[in-house]
Parts: C-alpha cells; sequence; structure tokens
C-alpha cells in the first residue's frame, strides 16, 4: 500500500489493557449500524480501503452472536477480527483529544441579551467536489457560494458575525455567549436548552468551507497560553479575561458551521453524528474519514490519559463513528465523553498521545498481512 503511515499485524496478546476492556459495550451501536447501512447507502471507503461490505461481514457476525460477559464479548472480536497497529510516519506517536455534546441556554427570539444566531445551512451553500470545482478553486475546500453565475467561496465567521446572513430567517435560535455557542461550533451539536424548559437538539448539517484554525494555537503561538496545561477550560479562561480581544480571537477560525434540528428522543444516547447513528459514551472515535471507513473498532491505548477512567491509563475498543476538521491523519482521534456540562470537563483536558490498532474484519485482513 502507498500510504503515510504503517500498518502491521499484532496479537490480542500485545493489547494493552485489552483483557481489562468489556467491548461488549458496543454490540448495541454495532446493531443500529447494521441496520443504518441496510436501509441507506453504504459508507465511504477511506484510503486503507476497508469497504462497508467487509465491515457488514463483521456486523452480521456479531448480530448472531451474544456477548453475555466481557469474556464472551473478547472472544468474538479474537475470532472475528485481526488487530493491526497503525502507526504514524517518520516514528511519530498517535494523538488523542476529546469532544462532547454541550448544553447552550437559548432563547427563540432575539434582544438585548440573546443575541447570537445559531444558523441553518443557507440554500447558496454547495458541495464541492471534482465534478464541480472551479479551475483554481483551493482543493481542501468542500464548500463554496453558488449565486448563478458559478461557485465562489463563501463568505467566513466574521463577515457572517457582520451580518451577512441576517434577515434571511435561517436563525434555529439565539444564544447569550458569544464564546458558549463558538464551542457548540467546534463540538459540532448541542442540546439546547429553553428559557421554559423545552429542549432540542442541533447538529451539524454543513461548513462554510475554510479550513478549522484553532484559536489554542494562535494563543500559544502568541505566548499567552502554557503549552504543558492547555485545555478548552484555560482558553475559556483567557477569553472571559479578555473580553474585547474575544472577536478578533475567534475570527482567526474562519471556519463556521451550520446546524440542523435533530430528533430529541433518546436523550440518554449521543447525538446522530457523521457515521448517521447516535455516539456512544465512552465509546465512540472520530477519525479522518479520508483515512478510515466508519464503523470499524479501534482499540486506543493512551497511557498517559487517566481521568476517563478513575486514575486507569484508557484502554478502550471503539467504534469509528464521527470525523472532524480538525481530526487529520491516520493516527489520531477524538474520543466522545458524552452530553453536559461534567462530559464537558472530561473532554476539554484531553490532549494525549495514544497507540492506535484497528481491528480489521478477517476477510479484509489477508490484503494487510505481510
Amino acid at each position: 500500500m502507498n500510504t503515510p503511515f504503517s500498518i502491521d499485524e499484532v496479537s490480542f496478546r500485545d493489547l494493552p489493557g485489552w483483557r481489562q476492556d468489556d467491548p461488549g459495550k458496543l454490540f448495541p451501536a454495532m446493531g443500529t449500524i447494521l441496520s443504518h447501512l441496510r436501509n441507506s447507502k453504504p459508507y465511504r471507503t477511506g484510503a486503507l480501503g476497508v469497504t462497508a461490505a467487509e465491515l457488514v461481514s463483521l456486523l452480521e457476525a456479531a448480530e448472531r452472536n451474544k456477548a453475555d460477559s466481557p469474556e464472551q464479548a473478547r472472544h468474538f472480536f479474537e475470532t472475528n477480527c485481526v488487530p493491526f497497529r497503525i502507526s504514524p510516519a517518520q516514528g511519530k506517536s498517535g494523538f488523542v483529544t476529546a469532544f462532547y455534546e454541550p448544553e447552550l441556554e437559548v432563547s427563540s427570539k432575539p434582544d438585548d441579551i440573546w443575541r447570537y444566531p445559531i444558523y441553518r445551512r443557507p440554500a447558496e451553500l454547495v458541495d464541492i467536489g471534482d465534478d464541480n470545482r472551479p479551475a483554481g478553486f483551493d482543493p481542501t475546500y468542500a464548500f463554496g457560494k453558488s449565486d448563478g453565475n458559478g461557485i465562489s467561496y463563501f463568505p467566513d465567521r466574521r463577515a457572517i458575525d457582520e451580518g451577512y446572513l441576517e434577515g434571511r430567517g435561517l436563525e434555529i435560535a439565539w444564544a447569550k455567549s458569544k464564546v458558549d455557542l463558538f464551542f457548540v461550533h467546534v463540538q459540532g451539536a448541542a442540546r439546547l436548552v429553553f428559557p421554559d424548559g423545552a429542549v432540542k437538539r442541533i447538529t451539524y448539517a454543513a461548513k462554510a468551507g475554510h479550513p478549522f484554525s484553532p484559536i489554542g494555537r494562535l494563543l500559544l503561538d502568541r505566548g499567552e497560553l502554557d503549552p504543558k496545561t492547555i485545555s478548552m477550560q484555560t482558553i475559556r479562561k483567557w477569553l472571559a479575561e479578555h473580553p474585547d480581544e474575544v472577536d478578533a480571537v475567534l475570527w482567526h477560525n474562519r471556519s463556521f458551521i451550520f446546524f440542523r434540528e435533530a430528533d430529541v428522543t433518546g436523550q440518554e444516547m449521543g447525538p446522530i453524528a457523521a457515521a448517521k447513528v447516535p455516539l456512544v459514551a465512552g465509546r465512540a472515535l472520530a477519525v479522518d474519514r479520508l483515512i478510515h471507513t466508519f464503523g470499524l473498532p479501534f482499540f486506543i491505548h493512551a497511557p498517559s490519559l487517566t481521568h476517563l477512567d478513575d486514575g486507569k491509563p484508557f484502554a478502550r475498543l471503539m467504534l469509528a463513528l464521527d470525523t472532524g476538521s480538525a481530526i487529520v491523519g491516520p493516527a489520531r482521534g477524538d474520543i466522545f465523553t458524552g452530553s453536559g456540562f461534567e462530559a464537558g470537563e472530561l473532554a476539554g483536558t484531553v490532549r494525549n498521545e495514544a497507540d492506535f490498532y484497528i481491528l480489521l474484519p478477517r476477510v479484509a485482513a489477508e490484503r494487510y498481512r505481510r
């Protein structure tokens, strides 16, 4: 394979913490994925080359098997999968962060307090692919603006904040905190809580197309934050202490996210994300979809990540169910920690090196053996 990473077969004995994990928690989600694939189009095949059909063979085997104990669940994967370690080029280690579903206080009408709109996707925002990309158009852009005379770049975060979409009726709701809304954009989903207690869910619909530019990196480069302690919490604290600089810092990230309203039933489940099935707290992983196919199991071992498991090193089998603009590379993942404030506190400090193992269905594994 001509890829910028290596993939090497290992044994389940080589997976640190495998014998202590309970992958039985993945079986309901695997059933949901199988149901989706039976009734919708297959997932896109990533550059690694594992197809949705090969994934279905694993999911159908899971459907036929019981996993009434951790031992039975591990035995299923040991029987039906072959583990491979994925290593980035040039000896670099893998890396994990985390994300969550925020709860955001909103109003259905704007006023002097509720000032910051959450927008639906505008009609002139179009997907860009090989069939309609204009000559000279940046090849990294997946969205653009169509005005009837051609396709151009869509306005960025600053232009939208300054009123580009006002008066179009695209608002889902209004927030009172620009910073809180910015972090909803970063997470790509939220539960909206209205003054009367009503709850509405929103999830990612599209983006303006501009690349994601982390404001944490900007603040590090400016010497405002310590690389040893940077987290969502320290970024928020800096913004709270520098209100006059909030706009300039947030506008550094030109990427702007549009949302759609989502089903609020089953609030114990996570939001429906890129793989079109609900995320599972602590077991859903966002990956680079250009490399990996959604639905595949990954075993993640992060020795320095201990606060998610009561002081023990993180070692769990997870499912690739989402993606994100900042999730780039073969051994780069984003762990979904759940919904609400506590999940956000857990997610905000995850920045850890990690070992990535992909469990390939046996029908696909032979192609990767050396």
